[in-house]
């Protein structure tokens, strides 16, 4: 019996002979041909080296293996009868989480948004939000199945034509002040930043680009911080450490903390997308795909 693989198909035909008492019984109730069954029944006593069954007059009583084959028979099908519950739940998204990851700025929005309009659908899925700082290592993420959806902004369109792309939205970049800054909503152009004390996101960021592009142009601007971590940003503006170029995704967070925001002209985009593999994506994270597809394709509105 080393070695021996026993399908669930003979686990049921067999306890239904058990429960059934007999194998035209089992047969009806199966819903199978009585000889199809005899014939499986068979085979599954040569697989298994022993006779299940003694047959006597025109029924059949249990041997000794096959009352030793009852109980672990019903665990089994027991086990695989919750395995199948848990899979239809998740195919109906009544449970299961998503795993993505996602850069800071997107990960304000348009990530809240897809997610609100995702969870209206999906109460009961879960939503494990890994951070990222660059491009890179988003698309890595999801290349290696850590995660299985990434949101990231980049300077150009995404490129990786291994994976599903969503172009989401691209966000001007906005100058960030303390309460004491400019107009609120106003517009600044970028030689009127001379002279301002500027917290940057490490090199490499759009942002920082953006940033030294000025320095390039001759403007004349301190770099009051470099800060990896951008949630960080936000509390040094408002306390009048300095002012940060950001995206507009921080906008409204930004304002409602008493910070002013103004356009920086000429613009540079920060462009969004959701990027996630071409096949094996679980059916909560396929779901959710499915409304980053919407807000991209509705220009902003899930």
């Amino acid at each position: 019996m080393k070695g021996l693989i026993v399908e669930v198909r003979q686990l049921k035909f067999f306890l239904a002979v058990v429960d059934h008492g007999s194998f035209s019984k089992a047969a009806a109730e199966l819903m199978v041909a009585q000889p199809s069954l005899s014939q499986a029944i068979a085979g599954f006593e040569r697989e298994l080296g022993m006779p299940l069954f003694h047959r006597v007059n025109r029924g059949v009583v249990l041997s000794d293996g096959g009352r030793a084959l009852v109980g672990p028979a019903r665990v089994v099908l027991r086990d695989v009868d919750e395995a199948t519950e848990a899979i239809n739940e998740l195919k109906h998204l009544r449970g299961g989480r998503v795993d993505l990851i996602t850069m800071p700025s997107p990960g304000m929005e348009p990530l809240t948004t897809i997610l609100t309009t995702f969870a209206r659908a999906h109460p009961d899925v879960t939503i494990n939000s890994q951070a990222g700082f660059t491009p890179e290592e988003i698309v890595a993420s999801v290349r290696s199945g850590d995660s299985e959806i990434g949101i990231l902004g980049s300077a150009g369109s995404v490129r990786a034509p291994d994976l599903v792309v969503v172009p989401l939205e691209s966000q001007a970049l906005v100058l960030i002040s303390g309460p004491d800054g400019g107009p609120d909503g106003g517009v600044v152009h970028r030689h009127e930043l001379s002279g301002s004390r500027l917290i940057v996101s490490q090199r490499g960021s759009l942002m920082r680009a953006l940033v030294d592009d000025v320095l390039a142009e001759g403007v004349q601007v301190t770099i009051a911080a470099e800060v990896a971590h951008r949630t960080s940003i936000l509390p040094m503006v408002l306390n009048g450490f300095g002012q940060a170029v950001m995206p507009s995704a921080w906008t409204r967070t930004a304002r409602q903390s008493g910070a002013r925001v103004q356009r920086i002209v000429p613009e540079s985009y920060l462009h969004v997308a959701a990027v996630s593999r071409r096949s094996h994506l679980t059916a909560p994270a396929k779901a959710l795909m499915d409304v980053a597809v919407a807000y991209g394709a509705g220009d902003g509105s899930a």
